[in-house]
């Protein structure tokens, strides 16, 4: 069966999800893997979607999280103060899924403007809830195109806080969330090393990590032990063919 990169990409983002745990999902790329996690490893894994849907277990893909779907068979649907309040700052969830326009070397993320913020080339949507995700959750993910422009050295606004600059930065700020653990791109996978900073730790099939550093703006770190992603089950293939052809009917 032919495996894209994609399909690496939420495979491994699938198994970011653990049985049990309390998660954040997305739309996109992280609704996909959350899906996939919950057929094939993750049946106790309770995802909350942002529009205050918590416990959810679709029928069948949903489109987004706005989904009709997404509601039936909940454990209950809550408003937007008492999911950003009692569950997040509260610290009842464990994973939640990121992206944003730019992540730097200590895994900021910028979703606010490219250019200057008074005079910016750009203006993005901003956070919605990523900050509050990035913040309090005790563990988050970031899913992100791997290019030059999306990969500086500090991104142009920090909307979303990583590591800041160190650990010891974001400890000074008194984040109560464990900050990014791994950066999932179309190129590889990303972790953190013990001071925060992003450094290679595998790539993706045809993939060198030459091209990995000529899409990063600074001389990213690589692991010592980097090798090559682990391709998805055929099990696990034809889960998400299943779900992929779901969310597309």
């Amino acid at each position: 069966m032919n495996v894209t990169k994609q399909d690496l990409m939420i495979s491994v983002a699938s198994n970011m999800f653990r049985n049990g745990q309390v998660a954040f999902v997305g739309v996109g790329l992280p609704n996909l893997a959350a899906n996939l996690a919950k057929l094939m490893h993750a049946p106790d894994m309770v995802m909350i979607y942002e529009t205050g849907i918590v416990g959810a277990k679709p029928f069948k893909m949903p489109l987004s999280v706005g989904d009709a779907g997404v509601v039936a068979n909940s454990q209950s649907i809550l408003g937007s103060l008492e999911i950003f309040t009692w569950v997040l700052q509260g610290g009842r969830v464990d994973v939640g899924f990121l992206g944003g326009a730019q992540v730097d070397r200590w895994g900021n993320l910028n979703s606010t403007v490219i250019g200057p913020y008074e005079r910016p080339t750009v203006r993005l949507p901003g956070s919605g809830g990523a900050s509050d995700v990035a913040s309090l959750a005790t563990r988050t993910v970031i899913v992100i195109t791997h290019e030059l422009r999306r990969f500086p050295e500090a991104v142009n606004f920090i909307t979303s806080p990583g590591f800041v600059g160190g650990r010891a930065g974001r400890k000074a700020l008194g984040l109560a969330g464990g900050g990014p653990e791994l950066v999932i791109t179309d190129l590889g996978v990303l972790g953190f090393d013990e001071s925060g900073e992003m450094e290679l730790r595998s790539v993706h099939p045809n993939v060198t990590i030459d091209e990995v550093l000529a899409n990063t703006g600074w001389p990213l770190k690589i692991a010592k032990d980097v090798g090559m992603t682990k391709y998805p089950s055929e099990a696990e293939l034809l889960a998400l063919r299943e779900l992929q052809k779901q969310q597309a009917a």
